[in-house]
């Protein structure tokens, strides 16, 4: 199994009425801004790990578990509305950073919420890093009826029982089917990430950490006039990394492409690109070095270009 070169330590925060689990590497102090790492979509904090440990430079680094998923209290409901992680990091921040500017890196949906966050929040990032938060297709307003329908459709399954994760035997599944659905990821890191992304219940079957409201779809279109109003009121310097891959053109068969998106990137006033090569959409387990030296060139080149 992968030995992690940096532990981790754990602090719990009483957030919104809810339990936060934060993951914390480094020192308690830095001259350095604090690095918030942000996890994606049925994902928890620790699979940033081995990009932790591919960093060359000692400082003090935060990654919270979002609501619902890794060791954080689920909400009290049957649905997750997306805003709520704006809110959740505001706060996250106002306790663990509060008065700074923080270093933000997200990947997928923690991707989305970065980008988000600095546009409503501009003064409190310092730079950001986007690792595949590419957004979503657009949406037209006509869509509204069967996207409200669907979203009723899905809550009644909730509670169905028709939207459960599965179980799996034991962590050895786990890490199998975290390398199926990542042919890249090597068994060492899949035997790890199973030991955090799962844990064992009372009848020793291993079940995944999140809950499976996360599964409904949201109510809400997503509507890209909005996104990128939010893009322009981003003061913060901007790194958006892709892999070479192309998973954005796999998962939408042509509806969202990366041209498209690169579009967007174009009402972020400071933006630059960078493609992580032989690599997916989990491009932090696929290649953390890379990351990692794309993450630290991009905060010192930033940094040393201010007084």
């Amino acid at each position: 199994m992968y030995q992690a070169l940096k532990p981790s330590r754990s602090s719990t925060l009483v957030l919104r009425r809810l339990n936060y689990h934060v993951r914390h590497w480094g020192p308690e102090e830095s001259a350095l801004p604090p690095l918030v790492l942000l996890h994606g979509w049925m994902d928890v904090s620790a699979s940033y790990q081995f990009t932790v440990d591919a960093l060359q430079q000692e400082r003090r680094i935060i990654a919270p578990d979002w609501r619902g998923f890794g060791l954080s209290g689920c909400a009290q409901a049957d649905h997750y509305f997306f805003a709520d992680y704006l809110a959740d990091l505001d706060l996250l921040l106002d306790h663990h950073a509060p008065g700074q500017a923080v270093d933000l890196v997200g990947h997928s949906m923690g991707g989305n919420v970065a980008m988000m966050y600095a546009g409503v929040r501009p003064e409190r990032v310092r730079r950001l890093v986007n690792l595949e938060g590419f957004g979503l297709p657009a949406t037209q307003p006509a869509q509204a009826p069967a996207r409200y329908a669907q979203w009723i459709a899905e809550i009644k399954q909730l509670h169905q029982g028709d939207k459960t994760l599965k179980r799996y035997a034991s962590a050895a599944d786990v890490a199998r089917r975290l390398m199926k659905t990542n042919p890249r990821l090597a068994q060492d890191k899949a035997q790890w990430l199973a030991q955090h992304w799962a844990r064992p219940n009372a009848q020793g079957q291993w079940e995944i950490l999140g809950d499976p409201a996360h599964k409904v779809a949201s109510a809400q279109l997503f509507r890209v006039d909005e996104a990128l109003a939010l893009y322009a009121q981003i003061t913060a310097p901007v790194l958006a990394i892709e892999a070479d891959s192309d998973s954005l053109g796999q998962w939408w068969n042509g509806r969202y492409r990366l041209d498209e998106y690169h579009q967007r990137l174009t009402h972020v006033r400071d933006c630059r690109t960078a493609v992580v090569q032989d690599a997916g959409h989990m491009l932090h387990h696929d290649q953390p070095a890379q990351v990692a030296q794309c993450i630290e060139r991009f905060l010192n080149e930033a940094r040393a270009a201010r007084p």
